[in-house]
């Protein structure tokens, strides 16, 4: 990540510091990123162990408060624009090599994060409310991204308190899908405001989704199997954004999903020719790399974490957004080596480059010698393309629904013999 960018993001935001500190602002965005990456240390941890407080003789070490406080100086909206400005910059890099057809490919879907349960996290941010009037536990943050499939770096992401629709946060960033894109859906976005701001406000910019079980349309022509349909607008949707048409047409292709049933898919891609239904089939498949993403970042990086770190509300937005950049950190650098030998970047370890990533870190900044580090990132990059995934496509694997291990044991009573 050029220095440049961190300077900007500081800069634009005036969060600059004046005085002298041990943590100024541009040294705390490291610190965002470093939390990320090694979520199984506290944050005095990872300051002493990687350095990044500025030296001091008269203080040597950085006190937790003080650590807190510069976080707060910091604030979320800094390291917000840095991803933004990070992200489709890097997403651009190397584009050509990841086209389907000359379109960019992209998956849209949303997740959920708990929080600490703090009064300030759960008025702000809101639980989830069971059917028996129950609430959850923890708050909520509710989250939706767009991600590019090859790469899995993620372009753009909106989130914000549990109780807003994963529609709106969609909504959100329609705008930011760029021109001669493709986009895949999941079938919980299947809404006329979305998939027509997306095709109409921009230049080549297509979706595929499946429809839905109730979903009704007008055959336009074609057969049952591939055919152009319509579909009305309905009066609520009108009534919300005046611009929508009445009517809005798609194409939509029958397929068989590998457990035999049939699914319709509603596509913008109209050239028959030119994007058959076993593209747009195998376009489709590709969707659930987000969900992998989705694994990567909670489960891999967060380490399966209950929680996240921060107690108020703005520092859970930080910390969302030090997390993203530290994990488009490591899929860029995954997919830098991928071209180097011509592989997809999926089939590099995300596991193990994580690992191999959190440890030359930390041994640069044991060893702080700054010469060698060109030599350093050449050596991570021949690493990195050694970690191909050893799959086997014979193996499966058959699911089944495991007790959930006790803490303590059952103790048994038994009726006492007369």
């Amino acid at each position: 990540m050029p220095v440049e960018w961190i300077e900007e993001a500081v800069q634009r935001t005036e969060a600059t510091s004046i005085r002298h500190r041990q943590l100024p602002a541009e040294q705390v965005v490291w610190l965002m990123v470093a939390l990320a990456l090694y979520r199984h240390k506290s944050i005095s941890e990872v300051l002493d162990d990687l350095g990044l407080a500025l030296p001091d003789s008269q203080v040597p070490f950085v006190s937790k408060s003080a650590a807190a406080q510069a976080r707060q100086r910091l604030g979320p909206d800094r390291l917000k624009w840095l991803f933004d400005h990070s992200a489709r910059h890097w997403n651009s890099q190397d584009r050509r090599a990841y086209l389907f057809k000359g379109l960019q490919l992209f998956a849209m879907d949303g997740t959920t994060l708990r929080a600490h349960d703090t009064a300030e996290n759960r008025e702000h941010f809101g639980a989830q409310l069971y059917p028996s009037g129950a609430v959850a536990s923890y708050p909520q943050v509710r989250g939706v991204t767009l991600t590019a499939l090859p790469t899995h770096i993620v372009h753009s992401a909106a989130f914000g308190p549990y109780g807003t629709n994963e529609m709106l946060y969609a909504k959100q960033l329609i705008a930011d899908v760029p021109n001669a894109s493709l986009t895949v859906f999941d079938r919980g976005f299947l809404s006329a405001e979305i998939l027509c701001g997306l095709t109409q406000n921009g230049t080549d910019r297509h979706f595929i989704i499946p429809a839905k079980s109730n979903t009704r349309w007008e055959v336009v022509e074609g057969d049952e199997n591939d055919c152009t349909v319509r579909m009305r607008v309905s009066p609520q949707a009108r009534a919300k954004c005046a611009a929508l048409p009445e009517f809005w047409e798609a194409r939509a292709i029958t397929i068989v999903d590998p457990q035999g049933r049939e699914r319709v898919l509603l596509t913008s891609l109209q050239e028959r020719r030119r994007y058959t239904p076993a593209d747009i089939a195998s376009c489709y498949k590709r969707r659930w790399g987000i969900e992998t993403s989705y694994r990567e970042l909670k489960q891999t990086m967060l380490g399966t974490a209950l929680t996240l770190r921060s107690k108020t509300a703005e520092g859970v937005y930080q910390e969302i957004w030090g997390t993203l950049i530290a994990y488009n950190l490591i899929r860029l650098e995954i997919a830098k080596a991928a071209l180097t030998v011509k592989c997809e970047p999926t089939e590099v370890s995300f596991i193990r480059a994580f690992h191999l990533i959190q440890f030359e870190l930390h041994w640069a900044a044991v060893t702080r010698s700054y010469g060698k580090l060109p030599a350093s990132m050449k050596h991570l990059r021949e690493r990195l393309v050694s970690l191909l995934n050893d799959e086997r496509p014979d193996r499966k694997y058959d699911r089944a629904v495991k007790a959930t291990p006790k803490r303590y044991a059952i103790r048994v009573l038994r009726k006492p013999l007369n």
